[in-house]
């Protein structure tokens, strides 16, 4: 048998490097405190109805297939992935936009409501395919030192940072419509960051949508975890759920294994964090060992936003759109209120997931599982959620029920759990509720992220949103492959392969 493996947390990319090192030979063991795999992409059940507690998106599925194929797989035996066209409903005060992956269908849309914006959109298409296949290496290579900045490959991708350009900036090079610039910024959301400060890089993020589409597994993104997890065990592999860690096992600087909540003690040769990074440094390491990444120094980062979320099982299904986006009349003052002044909208954003128009599984027939999203501030707001939260609610019901077709919602709710910022910091061990990790300013990207190999404690390396690449779930997969190839590489073993990108088959 080879080393021993622990891995904190079967998140998606515990459960990645779990499988990528499970089949190299690796005795693997997971622990996750929670019953179920799949930390905020784990299943969210309500009596009869299902939800996804956090991804509801799953885009670059070409990413998915190349890390079940890396260990001799094949993810559609494990999951049914079905492509969404139109992939998602954008709502503005005066005008909608149902997008598709359909090029030409896109550009004539856009032709027809944004006079002469079709060109624009052809444009970013052709020219932001090229970016993502520069920046390609940044996202697939380490970053663990400065040197890593000068190797050749990442010297090219340099310049597509856009370094002083926001993503705003860069798609008001493309687009002359607000509601348009909108409509391929919203995803800067998926970092929990506004499209006024997101570095202009992440003009990909939309791209990766129109180039690759959108997919639903059936019975939710949540089965991307299931699907690993089965695999995992596969191998070999073990995954331990209702056993938490309470804290690593360190003497020096060196990780020797972990206790666990119950007092006992595992050892291991290496030990992979893939638990909220400044929730791990602050609650799993002890005082005093850190010196880059204290209390006091892990409070100065750049956070995400947070996410005030409903979960709502209906005795009613609604025949709209699978994923629906509703903007303020204001967005930037919104995406300010979020970031900046961080105060509550009086007209927040919102995100609907109405899953059981595709899915079947999810709800009893005749009924549905709505998922209601709000970007809202981190808990480094002062916002007293228990105040708040009742009122809150009403609110973003109000919205949904005056700016769609879902009417009279309160009406047919037979279940619901609502999750505020503070819930997911106490449920889910979200540091300061901030969703979607470490902010990604260029500041704290690449080797200003916290490394894949982790930069204080010898044999301990991280997995997830908090390290590099960053957050989102192709990124996470990415952040496994990564590391799974460190622990390769120091024990001399061959590296999981990176395919190249596929070729974008649109023509416009």
């Amino acid at each position: 048998m080879g080393n021993r493996v622990i891995i904190i947390g079967a998140g998606p990319g515990g459960l990645a490097a779990g499988m990528l090192l499970s089949s190299k030979g690796y005795q693997v063991d997971i622990y996750e405190k929670q019953d179920r795999v799949g930390g905020r992409n784990a299943a969210l059940t309500l009596g009869d109805f299902t939800f996804d507690t956090g991804p509801t998106f799953l885009s670059m599925m070409h990413l998915v297939e190349e890390l079940f194929e890396a260990v001799g797989r094949n993810v559609h035996d494990y999951m049914e992935a079905v492509e969404l066209d139109p992939m998602y409903e954008l709502r503005f005060e005066d005008q909608n936009l149902v997008m598709t992956r359909d090029a030409p269908a896109m550009a004539k849309q856009i032709d027809e409501n944004f006079k002469g914006d079709g060109d624009g959109y052809r444009r970013f298409m052709k020219e932001t395919g090229k970016k993502l296949e520069a920046l390609s290496p940044l996202l697939q290579t380490k970053m663990d030192r400065m040197t890593d900045l000068l190797q050749p490959k990442v010297i090219k991708a340099l310049p597509e940072l856009e370094a002083g350009r926001t993503l705003y900036d860069v798609l008001s090079r493309y687009f002359k419509d607000e509601r348009l610039k909108m409509a391929f910024a919203f995803q800067s959301k998926y970092l929990g960051m506004s499209p006024w400060e997101c570095p202009g890089a992440f003009s990909i993020l939309s791209y990766m949508e129109h180039a690759y589409g959108i997919y639903h597994p059936i019975g939710g993104v949540n089965q991307l975890s299931a699907s690993m997890a089965k695999v995992v065990e596969e191998l070999g592999g073990r995954i331990h759920t209702g056993c938490g860690v309470k804290k690593l096992w360190v003497e020096k600087r060196d990780v020797k294994g972990v206790e666990l909540l119950d007092g006992s003690r595992e050892a291991a040769d290496e030990v992979i964090i893939n638990g909220d990074f400044a929730h791990v440094m602050t609650h799993l390491v002890e005082p005093g060992i850190l010196k880059k990444y204290t209390p006091e120094k892990l409070d100065k980062k750049k956070y995400s936003c947070s996410t005030f979320m409903l979960y709502l099982g209906l005795d009613k299904k609604y025949d709209l759109s699978h994923h629906t986006i509703v903007f303020s009349k204001d967005y930037k003052k919104n995406v300010e209120e979020m970031t900046k002044s961080r105060i509550l909208s009086a007209d927040p954003s919102i995100y609907i997931q109405n899953a059981s128009v595709t899915d079947p599984t999810l709800a009893p027939v005749g009924k549905s599982a709505l998922y209601i999203l709000a970007p809202v501030p981190n808990n480094f707001s002062d916002i007293g959620w228990e105040n708040e939260q009742e009122a809150f609610r009403e609110l973003v019901l109000d919205t949904v029920e005056q700016k769609t077709a879902f009417k009279d919602l309160r009406e047919h709710i037979e279940v619901e759990k609502m999750l505020t910022p503070f819930g997911w910091q106490e449920q889910y061990s979200v540091y300061r509720g901030a969703t979607f990790n470490l902010g990604h300013q260029l500041s704290q990207m690449m080797v200003f992220r916290p490394h894949n190999r982790f930069e204080e404690l010898n044999n301990c390396w991280l997995v997830g949103g908090g390290t590099h690449p960053g957050s989102g779930l192709p990124t996470i997969l990415e952040s496994a492959r990564i590391t799974a190839n460190g622990i390769l590489k120091q024990d001399q073993k061959d590296n999981i392969p990176i395919a190249p990108l596929p070729a974008w088959n649109g023509s416009i």
